[in-house]
C-alpha cells in the first residue's frame, strides 16, 4: 500500500544568528490509518519537522510526498489549497473564534474549501461534533465552552474536510488529566475505527503510548522507533 506520507532526506538549516542544521536528513513513512507520535527533548527538531510536514515551511532540502502528491517545490497558493483539502490541524491552543458558535467554528474550513453547499457543510459539521461528543453544545459560543470542550471542537474542525492526515502539535499540552484522556480516546477511535491518519508531536507520554508507533528524535535525527501493541 502506498504510504499517505513519505519524507525523504529532509534537511533544515537555520541561518541566523549563525548557520545551524536543525534537521540532519530525516527519512520515514506513515501508512494510512496510523496514529504516530513524534517525541524528543525540547530543541531536538520535532516541531521544526512538523512545520515542514504541514507544508508551512518550504525552505528545506529533501522531498515530501503526501496523499500521492509531490509537495516539494509547489507554490504557496498550491500548498494552501492542498492544506485546506488534505490536512487538519490540532494545536496546544484551540484557536477557535470566541464570538462564533462551536458549529460555525467547525464549518469554517469547509466553507472556505467550497466543495459543499452551506446546508451540507452544516450537516457535516454536526456529524463531526457528534464524533467528539459535542453536538449538544453546537450553538454555544466558543467563549462559553471549557478548555477541554474547546479542544474537542478544534478536533471536529480538523475533521470537517475529511483530511488525509490530522497533524497535532502538543494537542493535550494545555489540558488537565481528565480532558487529556478524553482527547486521547477520540484520537484512538479516529485511527482505529475510522482509519484516520494522525501525526502528532508530543511531550505527553500517555498520549504517545496510546498510538500505533513512536518516533524518537535527538539532535535533528530519528534515533529510535517503537511499534506499540494494540
Amino acid at each position: 500500500m502506498q504510504p499517505v506520507l513519505k519524507a525523504s532526506s529532509i534537511v533544515k538549516t537555520f541561518t541566523e544568528p549563525a548557520p545551524f542544521q536543525v534537521l540532519k536528513g530525516i527519512d520515514f513513512e506513515v501508512r494510512r490509518g496510523e496514529f504516530l507520535s513524534i517525541v524528543g527533548k525540547s530543541g531536538c527538531g520535532k516541531s521544526t519537522l512538523l512545520y515542514i510536514l504541514s507544508t508551512m515551511d518550504t525552505a528545506y532540502e529533501g522531498r515530501l510526498e503526501m496523499n500521492g502528491s509531490l509537495l516539494t517545490g509547489l507554490s504557496q497558493n498550491r500548498l494552501a489549497q492542498f492544506r485546506n483539502a488534505h490536512l487538519g490541524f490540532v494545536f496546544q491552543f484551540h484557536y477557535l473564534l470566541p464570538e462564533f458558535s462551536a458549529l460555525h467554528n467547525v464549518m469554517l474550513p469547509a466553507l472556505k474549501l467550497g466543495r459543499y453547499s452551506h446546508s451540507e457543510v452544516e450537516e457535516r459539521a454536526m456529524d463531526k461534533l457528534r464524533k467528539v461528543d459535542m453536538a449538544e453544545h453546537a450553538l454555544k459560543n466558543a467563549s462559553r465552552l471549557s478548555g477541554g470542550q474547546q479542544q474537542r471542537v478544534a478536533i471536529a474542525r480538523a475533521l470537517i474536510n475529511d483530511p488525509a492526515i490530522i497533524m497535532g502539535d502538543e494537542p493535550t499540552g494545555n489540558l488537565d488529566k481528565n480532558n487529556t484522556q478524553r482527547v486521547i480516546g477520540i484520537f484512538r477511535e479516529l485511527a482505529s475505527e475510522f482509519g484516520q491518519t494522525i501525526i502528532a508531536v508530543t511531550h505527553d507520554p500517555d498520549f504517545a503510548e496510546s498510538g500505533d508507533r513512536i518516533i524518537e528524535m535527538t539532535d535533528g535525527l530519528i534515533t529510535g522507533e517503537r511499534i506499540l501493541q494494540s
